[in-house]
């Protein structure tokens, strides 16, 4: 993932972001929190366990640290933690770990030290802003929902109006930005019992403009363009591992690449994956 986000830093030099899929623990759920540098963390997890009542695991990285809490205690860890003007939960998950910060994408997978990290699948940004402030929190991926995240290529032209009929669903939001309402409302489609696939599907009613998603689940990802497509996709495909890149040069250091099924995305098809 490195090899594959690093190439298209000019694309986005504003943020970087990545979103990992790793092991998971029974009953226990993964909680990203990011904090100011000088943060005491010891000290927030020692708050923590009192909430918990058991003792809870943690890995830092840089300005994010992974919390494994009991499944049954984030409600109530996240409350508390809203409540710390320096930290704010980045996403949560059984296997989903989130990690983004303002920053070219060689100075972010640096911070975070993205090639020691280990998983099934995972999914990167670097993003240039365009219609919303350059901030951490504007950077992708958005996860709106355990396990979920999304990036975006593209603008819509109608998320304020689906922004404020999501909310009235149940569903909140950390920014203005428009691909924070895709991922909301992928959220809720899978929510209401729609598969991924549906869910992608369903966008291509609800959601105004031009855009190729790529969603990361639990279990796999999917990809879709809007019916014009006009912005760029490509796929490849060995009979060891599926990858998505905005242009070929972020997949042109795969192993294996040469003898890859290379393709275009059909503009309105929904493509996944899942994990075995």
């Amino acid at each position: 993932m490195s090899r594959m986000v690093i190439p298209m830093s000019e694309r986005g030099p504003d943020s970087t972001g990545f979103a990992i899929y790793g092991s998971d623990k029974p009953g226990l759920m993964k909680v990203t929190v990011r904090t100011r540098p000088e943060f005491d963390v010891s000290s927030l997890l020692s708050e923590l366990e009192v909430i918990t009542k058991v003792p809870i695991e943690a890995v830092s990285r840089d300005t994010h640290t992974v919390l494994m809490i009991p499944a049954g205690s984030e409600a109530a860890v996240r409350a508390y933690i809203d409540k710390i003007p320096s930290a704010t939960v980045v996403g949560s998950g059984r296997r989903m770990e989130i990690y983004k910060e303002v920053g070219r994408p060689a100075e972010v997978v640096h911070r975070f030290n993205l090639g020691a990290m280990t998983g099934t699948h995972g999914v990167a940004h670097t993003r240039m802003a365009t219609e919303s402030a350059v901030t951490t929190d504007g950077a992708h991926p958005f996860t709106t929902g355990p396990d979920q995240c999304l990036v975006h290529n593209g603008s819509l032209s109608n998320h304020n109006a689906m922004r404020r009929e999501l909310i009235s669903h149940g569903l909140a939001f950390e920014t203005e930005n428009d691909s924070e309402v895709a991922a909301g409302f992928m959220t809720w489609k899978i929510r209401g019992g729609d598969t991924l696939k549906q869910a992608m599907e369903a966008s291509l009613l609800a959601l105004d403009g031009f855009y190729t998603f790529v969603i990361g689940t639990e279990t796999g990802f999917g990809v879709i363009r809007d019916p014009i497509a006009c912005k760029p996709a490509v796929m490849a495909e060995t009979e060891r591992w599926v990858a998505f890149g905005t242009e070929y040069r972020a997949l042109v250091d795969l192993p294996g690449i040469d003898n890859a099924h290379v393709w275009e995305p059909v503009p309105a098809k929904a493509y996944f994956w899942e994990r075995n």
